[in-house]
């Protein structure tokens, strides 16, 4: 799980006239944010002819890198993708897609294959015929349940599918993190598969980082808000300090403009007026507290700035339909 990665973030100034820049604080606090939950991981080593299908998981993201080998990656809609040794392909949207050793070549779904366990979390599927020596590839996946935090409205604006070319300059330092990936997988030393699911999660976090950074595809919404810098400094205010009892002078005062100009603006660019955003962000942080981290109710009160438990009980229903008893009560019934 991704717990906190300001070690990974660069700091460079924000640069006012990039229409693309971003903070390095707001950067790393959507990584800081972002979780990886549920993590199943496996290592597949195939013969010359190999078909895997990934059903549809909405809410979760697939993870693949391709240590040995090549392949064909072909989405819903018949789209051919090249995959090469030391590629990574990140599917935060969790659509299905397949991985062929050619367009022609049937596929079978990833889950009937047999497994065997290899360490914390990390199974093993070995689809290599007893009449090749050497597997034609192997591969290391991952599906999750993805979740950007606070930083959540991102989440539906990304692509479906990111084939990564670790020799982009938007991934600088995913080469040599990929190569140590393949060491562990081609090695199968002790202790592998643990090391295996932490490079994973910082590979997936530095894929999130260089689609933030080159503009998120020019995708609108709270992206572009993030890519302004004066709606940026509200929205970091906002996250830094979600228990604050904002108002909408005090949010246009970070970005240095006029109440009327902001409100305008952060309405025109997000979709809704800043304030509304306010407590969707802590409605948002209220439930992440209540289900993952088990926080008492009472606590979460606090910690979003509500005067009683009361108080908070009626606003989190009013905005996500039931009480936080019944959301934590729900996550149970999910987990047994």
């Amino acid at each position: 799980m991704i717990e906190s990665l300001g070690f990974l973030i660069e700091t460079p100034e924000m640069n006012s006239t990039d229409p693309f820049a971003l903070s390095s604080d707001l950067i790393s606090e959507l990584l800081t944010g972002m979780r990886l939950r549920g993590v199943q991981y496996r290592r597949i080593q195939t013969g010359p002819t190999f078909g895997l299908h990934f059903d549809a998981r909405p809410g979760h993201a697939y993870f693949h890198y391709l240590a040995v080998g090549s392949a064909v990656l072909r989405t819903s809609d018949g789209t051919l993708h090249e995959v090469s040794a030391g590629n990574a392909v990140f599917v935060p949207q969790g659509v299905s897609h397949q991985l062929l050793s050619s367009p022609q070549t049937p596929a079978q779904d990833i889950d009937s294959f047999d497994v065997a366990p290899l360490g914390d979390a990390v199974s093993g599927v070995d689809t290599c015929p007893s009449t090749s020596v050497i597997p034609s590839a192997i591969l290391f996946y991952g599906c999750m349940e993805f979740d950007l935090g606070g930083m959540q409205g991102l989440a539906p604006l990304m692509p479906d599918l990111m084939v990564v070319d670790a020799t982009e300059p938007r991934y600088p330092g995913l080469m040599p993190i990929l190569a140590s990936m393949k060491r562990e997988i081609c090695s199968g030393r002790i202790g592998f598969a643990g090391i295996l699911a932490r490079l994973a999660d910082v590979v997936a976090a530095m894929i999130v980082r260089g689609w933030v950074e080159c503009g998120c595809d020019d995708a609108s919404g709270l992206v572009a808000a993030l890519r302004d810098p004066r709606l940026a400094r509200a929205i970091l205010a906002l996250h830094r300090q979600p228990g604050r009892d904002w108002t909408v002078a005090e949010l246009a005062a970070q970005c240095h403009t006029s109440r009327s100009v902001f409100a305008e603006r952060f309405q025109a660019t997000v979709g809704m007026p800043p304030l509304r955003y306010a407590t969707a962000l802590r409605m948002h942080l209220a439930s992440q507290w209540l289900t993952q981290d088990r926080l008492p109710i009472e606590a979460v009160a606090q910690r979003l700035g509500y005067r009683s438990q009361a108080a908070f009980s009626r606003a989190f229903k009013r905005i996500t339909g039931q009480p936080p008893g019944a959301s934590r009560q729900a996550l149970a019934l999910h987990v047994t």
